[in-house]
């Protein structure tokens, strides 16, 4: 478990939240990380070509990437922000909101917005910074842009609606808070007119109007005796076909949800911490160990498992034609068979680590590297 990305809810439970996160990295600190599979040669089964590459400054962390359209919009951890034509790899424009961020970007194509070190949603058009405004708790969350509104979600289980042009708040609704979150990025969405968020271990459905609840359904409920092992928060990005749903529990489970009714489909025991993708047949995701995991999206039940790439550190898969594209930790982008786990292609982007889940723009695929990178990858 990455315990770096833990932080505390609220101000009040710093000293708590640093008692456990301290006792657990003393727990784990006699584990030696077990050495990464040796892949065998490139079978380059997979024809693609790299399109594109376009630079925005290094990050350590995932950003989210968003895509609207053919827009892709991408930032650095220093407050660039860049909104990139997938076709052609030009931009349509750069700007930095002068200050670092925390969380990645959202985008409806127009209007983008990011969050940053000081706590402040910063939204932008065409370059330029529209407003600002100061928000209650950290995030780490993108913002999610839709219906010429920008919706949040703070650390302290705030969700909240800002007017898109004006930035007024509109509303802000709190849940209960625990006393540890994850420093990651976590789920935030629409599905037709329900607004749809991670609380806790649990998906849940607002009405975008005022953010008054219409369901909740829990894909892991919090088990264990302190914070750190009660933690449970969905993460990453999601598999969404129609109003099925599925996602991932830290740690935990992955499950899906009928996002109509609000009802739980299944969920099954998982470990991992990065999100899922998938399609009509499979839930694809990659666990801790390396493992990468097809469960059957009807029911559930694992459809296959691939140890092919034990031990590398993976990012959440993209399924894109026959293919799953998975970047790791030493910097290789992985081409896996959607039907076994198979390697089908590798690719080395600029060498340095893929730091957030690779995404498709139009035909494109779009991968952003440590070292600051941004690369569109084609197939033949």
């Amino acid at each position: 478990m990455n315990l770096h990305r833990l932080v505390s809810a609220k101000p009040v439970l710093h000293a708590v939240a640093a008692t456990f996160v301290i006792a657990a990295l003393a727990a784990c600190s006699g584990t030696a990380k077990p050495k990464p599979a040796e892949l065998a040669a490139n079978p380059a089964l997979f024809g693609v070509r790299q399109a594109w590459t376009v630079r925005v400054p290094k990050t350590d962390f995932a950003l989210q990437t968003n895509v609207s359209g053919d827009t892709v919009t991408v930032a650095g951890a220093d407050g660039t922000v860049v909104a990139i034509d997938s076709r052609s790899g030009q931009e349509n424009w750069r700007a930095n909101v002068g200050t670092p961020l925390t969380a990645g970007v959202g985008s409806d194509g127009a209007v983008a917005a990011v969050i940053t070190q000081d706590n402040e949603l910063v939204a932008l058009q065409a370059g330029k910074v529209l407003w600002r405004q100061r928000l209650t708790a950290q995030a780490f969350t993108a913002p999610l842009v839709a219906g010429r509104r920008v919706f949040v979600q703070t650390a302290d289980r705030t969700v909240s609606a800002w007017d898109g042009q004006t930035g007024r708040r509109l509303w802000a609704q709190q849940r209960t808070a625990e006393n540890l979150v994850l420093r990651k990025p976590g789920v935030l969405m629409a599905v037709g007119d329900t607004l749809i968020t991670g609380i806790g271990g649990r998906l849940a459905g607002l009405n975008p109007a005022n953010g008054s609840s219409r369901w909740e359904s829990p894909i892991a409920a919090p088990r264990g005796t302190n914070d750190v092992e009660r933690l449970v928060d969905l993460t990453g990005s999601v598999s969404r076909v129609g109003d099925n749903v599925c996602a991932r529990a830290y740690y935990a489970n992955v499950g899906c949800v009928d996002a109509t009714r609000g009802t739980l489909l299944w969920t099954k025991p998982a470990s991992g911490a990065e999100g899922v993708s998938g399609d009509d047949r499979f839930v694809y995701g990659t666990e801790s160990n390396g493992s990468v995991v097809a469960w059957r999206r009807a029911d559930g039940e694992r459809a296959w498992s691939s140890d092919l790439l034990k031990y590398r550190a993976l990012t959440a898969p993209l399924a894109v034609g026959r293919s799953l594209v998975i970047g790791d930790e030493s910097g290789l982008l992985l081409l896996v068979s959607r039907e076994d786990g198979s390697l089908l292609n590798r690719l080395t982007p600029d060498g340095s680590a893929i730091v957030t889940a690779p995404v498709l723009a139009g035909n494109t695929v779009v991968v952003v590297t440590r070292n600051g990178g941004v690369f569109g990858y084609r197939p033949e």
